[in-house]
């Protein structure tokens, strides 16, 4: 059994619509889990690439066999119609939200935010690079989760802007 990219976003509509927090669907080798955290869906699932290509908005894809792809996202259905700014990784690297391992994070779905302040930390190569936020305004989504990889480009955050 293969799950097409859209089956994977009308399951994480329906959980997202009911108490059901988790669910798991195994065929064959492919097993696709949705656990519903918070605000959050997150899918990680075995799904070969002759189905999924790339992720769409609602999903974590996890591909074991030849490359993985993983991203996490959160539903943002709830929200306002404001405009949202997406803040990104500028590099390939660990996410840690907080700037130690017994610190408070840095920011909270919620927070408000002005621009230049610090948001996250993203580690590369040992490196600590302090990510700040692109524009003013209030934390709404926070896509990753503390001490998960990050790529290029993935979106990190969301914020409505004043």
């Amino acid at each position: 059994m293969e799950f097409s990219l859209e089956q994977v976003r009308e399951l994480v509509t329906i959980l997202n619509k009911t108490d059901i927090t988790e669910l798991t669907l195994e065929s064959g080798d492919v097993r696709l889990s949705i656990r519903k955290s918070e605000n959050r869906v997150v899918v990680p699932a075995a799904i070969s690439t002759a189905t999924v290509s790339t992720p769409g908005p609602l999903t974590a894809i996890e591909n074991t066999a030849a490359s993985t792809v993983s991203h996490t996202t959160t539903i943002a259905d709830s929200l306002p119609s404001k405009k949202l700014i997406e803040i990104t990784s500028p590099m390939v690297g660990t996410f840690y939200r907080s700037p130690g391992p017994d610190e408070s994070p840095f920011i909270e779905i919620g927070d408000i935010v002005k621009k230049g302040h610090t948001v996250c930390i993203i580690e590369a190569m040992k490196l600590m690079n302090e990510i700040e936020s692109e524009a003013s305004g209030k934390i709404v989504e926070i896509l990753v989760e503390n001490t998960q990889p990050v790529e290029y480009g993935q979106v990190l955050m969301r914020i409505e802007a004043n």
